[in-house]
């Protein structure tokens, strides 16, 4: 009997050790692309196969497919794998103009009530587009205004896309000290300036203003409307989402930049990368010249733009 006591205890301590020992479970990151525009499907699994390197995380990418499984930015009424989200520690957002089902639309919110943590990219101020539907309006401006900051409003102008910098980029005086700025150094971006304040318009809640946006070329400016649109405006911040019918509060990283030739530019994916590690509340683990943002593989993305403009014949490739 004595001997039986003593293998129980031994076992239990064995077990109690190895619980104690066993390493916590990877962090779930979740990217939702879907843009017609931007190429999300090519930029948003560049940075995530980073934060697999950097951080070992588990990635799901979330994709806009057709019928046969191809990856069809252009189709607006279904995004794969949003299911991943019910799981997620963060979810990373770039979409344009969605008009989603009901279980996609609801997969996407009850995250975002959730808590936990969110990053956005440029389109999402307009993420969602319902025009027929009139009991999902509130989704179209209020939605992202709240969540992110701000809706869309307009930009400065395209300008022949891709050819060369639009938007001059600077730090904040404020935010000098700010983790999510270590290593990301003054850039120019192909991202042509998106308004989000000045005139009638402000950010909503609590925005930190990270970077500001210098339009290097602008249509307002030729017609003369630089005192409601001016030339400086804020393209990186954070702020706090409120939930709409609970108390809890998310973390929230948002910038207007998002051409897919910004992520050639190393400050670009350290800004992108140091605000994912912020909202995940690990910005004591961000380097004094930020995240390691170097490629794991090429990144050659096509061009910005409409129509069949991005890739054909892909189909998803997840982080393994």
């Amino acid at each position: 009997m004595a001997l039986r006591i003593t293998s129980l205890i031994i076992l239990s301590f064995m077990l109690f050790a190895c619980k104690q020992n066993s390493a916590p479970p990877p962090l779930h990151i979740v990217f939702v692309t879907g843009d017609e525009e931007y190429r999300s499907e090519e930029s948003m699994p560049m940075l995530a196969g980073i934060l697999k390197r950097e951080l070992n995380a588990k990635i799901s990418i979330c994709y806009s497919l057709d019928t046969l499984g191809f990856i069809d930015p252009n189709r607006t009424d279904h995004i794969s794998g949003l299911s991943a989200l019910e799981n997620a520690d963060l979810m990373v957002l770039f979409t344009r103009f969605r008009n989603l089902p009901d279980q996609e639309l609801q997969s996407i919110t009850s995250y975002v009530e959730s808590g936990k943590p969110i990053v956005g990219f440029r389109t999402s101020t307009h993420a969602f587009l319902y025009e027929n539907d009139s009991s999902k309006v509130f989704y179209n401006n209020q939605w992202p205004a709240s969540v992110f900051g701000q809706q869309w409003i307009t930009h400065h102008g395209h300008f022949e896309d891709g050819s060369g910098a639009l938007t001059s980029v600077s730090r904040s005086e404020d935010a000098n000290n700010h983790p999510i700025l270590r290593g990301v150094d003054p850039f120019d971006a192909y991202s042509w300036l998106y308004h989000v304040e000045g005139g009638e318009w402000k950010l909503n809640g609590d925005c930190t203003h990270l970077l500001y946006g210098k339009a290097l070329q602008s249509n307002h400016e030729i017609n003369g409307k630089l005192d409601e649109y001016p030339l400086n405006n804020p393209i990186a911040w954070t702020k706090t989402y409120h939930g709409r019918s609970n108390n809890l509060s998310s973390r929230v990283f948002f910038t207007t930049l998002g051409h897919p030739y910004d992520f050639k530019i190393a400050s670009m994916r350290k800004l992108a990368l140091n605000g994912i590690l912020w909202a995940l509340s690990l910005e004591e683990n961000i380097p004094e010249g930020g995240t390691n943002a170097d490629f794991v593989s090429p990144y050659d993305p096509n061009n910005s733009g409409f129509g069949k403009k991005y890739k054909l014949g892909q189909k998803p490739k997840q982080i393994k």
